[in-house]
């Protein structure tokens, strides 16, 4: 099943996505539906059909969902580390990285990521395959932490890597993938029960149609479970998220970065086999809000 948040008629409303058309769920939001549903969540948002029943051409679709926590990690692709190392980056690139990412700069498909020209000259993208939560529980074996994992999402995770090379020089890197706007997901939740087998699915991510990042989830070095696992410690609330990291073809990485860096104008996709497409387009500061973009006193 296909869960997406959207605005009708100025009221935003939880619904289940099938063909061209979009039935509302009876429910306060989708962190709530996965509250009470659980792995289950299909089942319960079935049962909480209403007749309310719209063309999606004719809603906005919002960010699916908006947790309490999103569990970043990364380093899970040995390509994306092979490429740091090409790249002579700062830093090698390790499985297990982890850190919290900001909820408030979550946005949704076709919503705009602004472009901080202030903050940043190396605006980078990085498609992931991210797992949502479906009940609270912490200290999981790696057989309980399957049983966790009630749907996926695409998530594009912005990253300003001008300050991300600073902050790695202490093996600390939040702000520079934090900033209003950098944490586009989408465009729905796949329920776990849709996808039997998450380790065979094509991704790819395209900026004005041009192929940047082609893989596939065969090649995690961990399993989904292991990262749920890893990590459940700290404990997960019903709809958190948990990425797994990027794959190669990453800007920073490129022959030639700056060409490949994203500019206002230019239109990412982010397309992951059995979910779907995650749309952005990228614009200036002055259009995304309005205004000059203030002055900034950081690294």
């Amino acid at each position: 099943m296909k869960l997406a948040t959207f605005t009708k008629d100025g009221r935003q409303r939880v619904g289940i996505v099938e063909g061209e058309n979009i039935t509302a769920v009876d429910v306060s939001d989708m962190r709530r539906l996965f509250e009470i549903g659980g792995t289950k969540v299909a089942a319960e948002a079935d049962k909480l059909r209403t007749k309310d029943r719209f063309r999606l051409a004719d809603v906005k679709l919002n960010a699916p969902i908006i947790p309490k926590k999103i569990f970043h990690t990364a380093g899970n692709y040995a390509e994306h580390g092979e490429e740091g190392k090409r790249a002579n980056w700062v830093a090698e690139i390790h499985p297990w990285i982890v850190f919290f990412q900001n909820p408030d700069a979550i946005i949704g498909p076709d919503d705009p990521v602004i472009y901080p020209e202030h903050l940043t000259k190396e605006l980078d993208y990085e498609i992931e395959f991210a797992m949502i939560i479906g009940k609270a529980s912490k200290h999981l074996s790696v057989e309980q932490a399957q049983d966790v994992i009630a749907g996926y999402v695409i998530f594009n995770d912005i990253t300003a890597r001008d300050i991300q090379r600073r902050e790695m020089q202490s093996k600390n890197f939040v702000f520079s993938k934090s900033i209003d706007t950098f944490c586009p997901f989408g465009p729905w939740i796949v329920t776990a029960d849709e996808i039997p087998d998450p380790y065979k699915l094509d991704l790819l991510l395209t900026v004005n149609g041009e192929k940047r990042q082609v893989s596939n989830t065969r090649n995690l070095l961990v399993t989904l479970p292991q990262l749920v696992s890893k990590f459940s410690p700290a404990g997960y609330s019903a709809g958190d998220i948990v990425t797994t990291g990027t794959v190669a073809g990453v800007a920073a990485f490129s022959k030639d970065p700056q060409a490949w860096y994203l500019k206002p104008g230019d239109v990412i996709e982010a397309n992951i086999e059995g979910i779907g497409t995650l749309r952005n387009r990228v614009v200036s500061w002055k259009e995304g809000h309005g205004a000059d973009a203030p002055a900034w006193q950081g690294f």
